[in-house]
């Protein structure tokens, strides 16, 4: 059974890692990267949002995406306004706007090439059964307890 378990959590890196290698590569295209078009992605679901809240969004520690930040404040893709206390809000710019627009197209053609051997039903039971290993608790956070 730890066999079988390990090749499953293998097998889903796997395909995660294939969706990310074609995502990126056509992305390129559009001049940015699945982790930009990511932030931007994630701003775009919750403008005005610190860091914090979107590093958390983006599966980034802090200084990981204040850095991302950074460089898409340089590019025009984004711009940070203060906000209460020491907050830094963060927001799309139309520049910003329109290379998620291009990634949003972008990312439609590949996850559809990369989930085009499942059916519409095998696709929406492939989602429930992520949603209910995400939404079991961690195995961490129990040993903890």
């Amino acid at each position: 059974m730890p066999d079988e378990l390990q090749v499953l959590g293998r097998a889903v890196k796997q395909a995660q890692y294939k969706q990310h290698r074609a995502l990126d590569s056509r992305l390129a295209a559009v001049g940015t990267t699945l982790a930009q078009w990511d932030a931007l992605r994630a701003i775009s679901r919750s403008p005005g949002a610190p860091a914090r809240a979107l590093a958390a969004a983006t599966f980034q520690s802090e200084q990981a995406f204040g850095a991302l930040a950074g460089r898409l404040v340089a590019l025009g893709l984004i711009e940070r306004r203060p906000g209460n206390g020491r907050r830094i809000e963060h927001y799309l710019t139309a520049a910003g706007e329109e290379v998620l627009s291009a990634g949003h197209r972008i990312a439609d053609e590949v996850l559809a090439a990369c989930y085009s051997a499942l059916s519409s039903a095998d696709r929406a039971t492939l989602l429930e059964l992520l949603h209910r290993v995400d939404a079991a608790e961690a195995p961490d956070r129990r040993q903890r307890s």
